[in-house]
């Protein structure tokens, strides 16, 4: 039997992530073309920070809060909390920086009828209370669990469970997709299928989510 609800992350897996999007945060603090270099997982062996990060010598809220600093300097102020570097690069169109392939899987999975939930770390931490307000989106999704207010974090169980409770549904009815391999484990401990989602081609990532589902695109 397909499963029933569809779990996203939101950074990277909905959203395009800040290292797809260096040209529109370069244009809109005013930096020069090719200012921002660090590029994650497009270039792992360029972004020794990022490198440190999937080693598991910082967690993922520590190297965006490294770049959030960085990034500050580079515009002459003193930026210590995620949401100034989000809100300054992304808070005028949301909506530019929504991945297509989400929207599109997101209302095909509404169309069969599934369940759907978001379970992030650091939604309204990085993107900003009034965020979910611009991106109509949101709406869609009937469940979203955020970190932010909880202070559960992927990949404890407890994260998970919140999600499947509020739900009312097995974990195993559960779609999970995170680009964090970590993430994708910790769902897999509590037995929810999991999606490792690639940002390199996130077509492919929803189209697996979505035969797990039993949802024709």
């Amino acid at each position: 039997m397909p499963a029933q609800a569809l779990v996203l992350d939101f950074g990277g897996v909905i959203s395009r992530t800040l290292f797809e999007t260096h040209d529109l945060t370069e244009r809109a603090l005013g930096l020069a073309p090719g200012t921002l270099t660090w590029r994650g997982p497009f270039d792992p062996a360029g972004d020794a920070l990022w490198q440190r990060m999937q080693a598991g010598q910082i967690s993922e809220r520590d190297y965006w809060h490294a770049r959030t600093r960085e990034v500050g300097r580079l515009v002459g102020e003193d930026w210590s909390r995620m949401e100034q570097f989000v809100v300054r690069a992304r808070g005028a169109d949301p909506a530019a920086v929504i991945r297509p392939e989400a929207i599109e899987a997101i209302e095909a999975a509404a169309r069969a009828g599934r369940r759907l939930a978001i379970l992030s770390n650091e939604l309204d931490l990085f993107y900003g209370a009034d965020f979910r307000r611009k991106l109509p989106l949101l709406a869609r999704f009937e469940l979203i669990v955020d970190a932010t207010y909880t202070g559960v974090l992927k990949p404890d169980a407890r994260a998970y469970a919140a999600v499947s409770k509020g739900l009312g549904v097995e974990a195993g009815d559960c779609v999970f997709v995170d680009d964090q391999p970590r993430n994708v484990a910790g769902a897999q401990r509590v037995g929810m299928q999991a999606v490792h989602f690639d940002v390199r081609t996130p077509g492919e990532s929803f189209a697996l989510a979505l035969r797990l589902l039993g949802v024709a695109r």
